[in-house]
């Protein structure tokens, strides 16, 4: 493996009726706190009212941002800002899913930063400081409530970028299992494929002696692709909501990376297309993940042969590691579809008309991948074969 640092400063506080630790967290920092979340759905399941019960009975001075979108938008990052700077916030508390914690962690950083918000995201300024923020999580996929990434999106110039930095870690997080139960099939299909996309991301690494890594993104693979059918037959099932929960958090806080640094090439790819027809995050990543692994089994076979044993439970008796690794991805893509994901880009509508802006947005700073390198006409080829 490679040298490296692991840091994760963000406390997890997990479990049933976590939610009345917010008090005691709330204690370290000042009065004055914005309340983030997206489209509604805090007040129809009743989070909304108990976290401004909790807020009221510690005397907040609230404020709220409502609405953040799916796909987070700089506009709203902006708007967010705004508001810290004009009441002089001294805390952010993100309630909702990824999106919500993403949009945070811009506003958090934007609010310290004396331009524009979305020169953070693009790098054309680094922050030096951050409100301190933390989040109660209601859905299982993005690992954002533990790490330091972000993904926001510019409507106006259809781009859509991640980025981070060490100020974007919450500095907690509760995440009580309770609340995912009323998240919808399909959001709950879409979260299985994004805390699996996000292994894969990083299981295809090019560091040598990776055992215990390997073995950690196998076994949380085989944990998601054991519960994940079930809870989708059992919404309400409140230890399927745990397990899946949890995996979705150990899935992007650092753990399973730790001596590598994975790809990330799909999900360059797919912030291209998402940009431009704004589409669901994970529904794209399902279509367009089997086909970054057909175009690059060759360059790992062996990667991808083990990958399809220990994790797709490919027999690998009497074929060459490519077969077992094609039978593999076809065996992810046919659980996927199982699950109700969706398999190609006209399931969205898309059609080949703007395939050459979005490989040029994909690749506007250059090759994509760590695992393999993929220039303008890779990220073609496999635009065309989602279609």
């Amino acid at each position: 493996m490679n040298e490296f640092v692991f840091h994760n400063p963000t406390k997890l506080i997990f479990g049933k009726g976590q939610l009345q630790k917010l008090s005691k967290e709330l204690m370290n920092y000042g009065k004055k706190v914005l309340v983030v979340y997206g489209g509604g759905s805090i007040k129809r399941n009743g989070l909304y009212d108990e976290v401004m019960t909790i807020l009221k009975d510690n005397n907040m001075d609230v404020h709220e941002l409502a609405g953040v979108e799916p796909n987070p938008r700089v506009s709203t990052a902006r708007r967010g800002a705004a508001i810290c700077k004009e009441k002089d916030i001294d805390f952010i508390l993100a309630v909702g899913g990824g999106s919500v914690i993403d949009c945070v962690k811009l506003i958090a950083s934007a609010a310290k930063y004396d331009g524009d918000a979305w020169d953070l995201v693009t790098r054309k300024a680094f922050a030096k400081g951050a409100i301190p923020f933390g989040t109660v999580l209601t859905l299982a996929a993005t690992g954002s409530e533990m790490n330091a990434g972000s993904v926001i999106t510019n409507e106006e110039t259809e781009e859509k970028y991640g980025w981070g930095g060490p100020f974007n870690y919450p500095k907690f997080s509760i995440l009580d299992p309770t609340y995912t139960i009323s998240v919808p099939k399909d959001q709950t299909i879409y979260g299985i494929v994004d805390m699996m996309s996000h292994i894969f991301e990083q299981y295809f690494n090019n560091a040598k002696n990776t055992p215990v890594q390997d073995e950690m993104c196998e076994g949380v693979l085989r944990a998601i692709m054991d519960n994940g059918p079930k809870l989708l037959e059992d919404l309400e099932n409140y230890d399927l909501r745990e397990t899946i929960l949890f995996a979705g958090t150990m899935g992007l806080n650092g753990f399973l990376q730790m001596g590598y640094q994975g790809d990330w090439a799909t999900h360059d790819i797919e912030h291209a297309v998402s940009a431009v027809y704004d589409i669901p995050h994970a529904g794209g990543l399902a279509i367009l993940f089997p086909h970054w692994m057909r175009h690059n089994v060759k360059v790992n076979p062996t990667r991808f042969a083990k990958l399809a044993v220990n994790v797709f439970g490919v027999a690998p008796e009497g074929k060459t590691e490519e077969e077992v690794a094609f039978e593999g991805i076809e065996r992810l893509t046919s659980f996927w579809n199982s699950l109700g994901a969706p398999k190609t880009l006209a399931d969205y509508n898309i059609d080949d008309t703007k395939l050459e802006l979005m490989a040029e947005k994909a690749t506007i700073n250059g090759s994509l991948g760590h695992f393999s390198s993929l220039n303008k006409e890779d990220v073609l080829a496999i635009l065309k074969a989602s279609l």
